[in-house]
């Protein structure tokens, strides 16, 4: 790096951060007139700053991997800030994934598929699957922990045997997840 290389300021550079205010007051300030309680803290920093760099992605010329590289570089470490940017992501994904009614899908339909007989084994294949597809195991059994147990004490099987499977099932699943938090700080640290 060129400690002595001249930089010309540029103010136009800016424009992305004013993007960002302004996308973070106006929602404040049109949630607030509309009576909505603590209406600031209704839109997340993280997603007005993505307005922000969407903005600039779009303003500056080059290719995106050279956009996306320069990114990187001028927020910090390069593989933390790409690790933050993909929990980002995986957190929106998982967001989406719940609000379209996508976990309730899946849980309604596996529960009812499975035969009386099998629920401890089935609540672990379906857990397996709901973490592997959202990326996180505690979402996983916070969303069937209820039902799993219900479902266990109207069978008459142990809740230590239910909760186990669903337990061990959200782990296996978040481990072979390719969104899953620690799947991704574990490749991305390796060199």
């Amino acid at each position: 790096m060129d400690h002595n290389k001249k930089v010309e300021p540029r103010g136009y550079a800016l424009i992305p951060f004013a993007i960002f205010i302004l996308v973070y007051l106006l929602s404040g300030i049109i949630l607030q007139g509309q009576g909505v309680d603590m209406a600031f803290y209704q839109m997340p920093a993280p997603v007005a700053s993505f307005v922000g760099i969407i903005f600039a992605f779009i303003m500056f010329k080059g290719t995106i991997d050279e956009k996306f590289e320069t990114f990187v570089k001028g927020c910090g470490d390069e593989n933390i800030i790409i690790m933050c940017l993909i929990y980002i992501l995986a957190g929106a994904f998982s967001a989406v994934a719940t609000a379209s009614g996508g976990r309730d899908a899946v849980v309604n339909a596996g529960l009812s598929i499975i035969p009386p007989n099998l629920i401890s084994a089935g609540i672990f294949i379906i857990a397996a699957f709901m973490s592997t597809s959202t990326g996180t195991s505690v979402g996983t059994i916070s969303a069937l922990g209820t039902i799993a147990l219900g479902l266990g004490e109207g069978a008459g099987l142990n809740p230590a045997l239910v909760l186990g499977a669903l337990v061990g099932g959200s782990m296996f699943g978040d481990n072979l997840s390719i969104i899953s938090d620690t799947t991704i700080a574990a490749t991305r640290t390796q060199n």
